[in-house]
């Protein structure tokens, strides 16, 4: 069987579902609807901000630390109790920037895994689609529908 009579076979078959399903009648899923996409753009965009904020964040965050470390030291020695809370204030704020360097750099990791995971799965898919061995006389090569459907179950 050849691609264009297992397509016109598959199409028939959907065709003949989709009428019988009490739906919109419509066939094109409904925007946001469709298979996670991957867009590489995107993942750059994103990986590239949250690279940029935790390098501006590293270096900003910690620009008044050992300032306001004195300032609360000084205070303390001079019985003001505004230094102690200086150095609370100062070691909770040092805690609120290592947290938002640690989910930085989550999320950078966590989009390189999913760029490498992505990469991994469309290699894998294109390995299954290539035909191995000499094409015959007339034939383009082409997949077979049946070959294609099995790897999107």
């Amino acid at each position: 069987m050849s691609f264009e009579d297992e397509w016109a076979a598959a199409k028939t078959a959907a065709a003949m579902r989709l009428n019988q399903a009490g739906g919109t009648g419509g066939s094109t899923p409904a925007k946001g609807s469709a298979d996670y996409v991957i867009e590489d753009d995107d993942l750059g965009a994103i990986g590239h901000a949250a690279h940029g904020l935790f390098n501006g964040l590293q270096a900003g965050g910690k620009h008044a630390a050992a300032a306001s470390e004195t300032a609360a030291s000084g205070l303390k020695g001079d019985g003001f109790d505004a230094g102690a809370a200086l150095g609370e204030v100062n070691k909770t704020w040092e805690t609120q920037v290592r947290t938002l360097l640690q989910a930085c750099a989550h999320i950078s990791n966590h989009l390189n895994f999913t760029k490498k995971s992505a990469q991994a799965e469309d290699d894998w898919i294109a390995a299954q689609l290539r035909i191995v061995g000499p094409v015959a006389p007339g034939d383009d090569g082409a997949v077979p529908a049946s070959k294609i459907s099995q790897l999107f179950r």
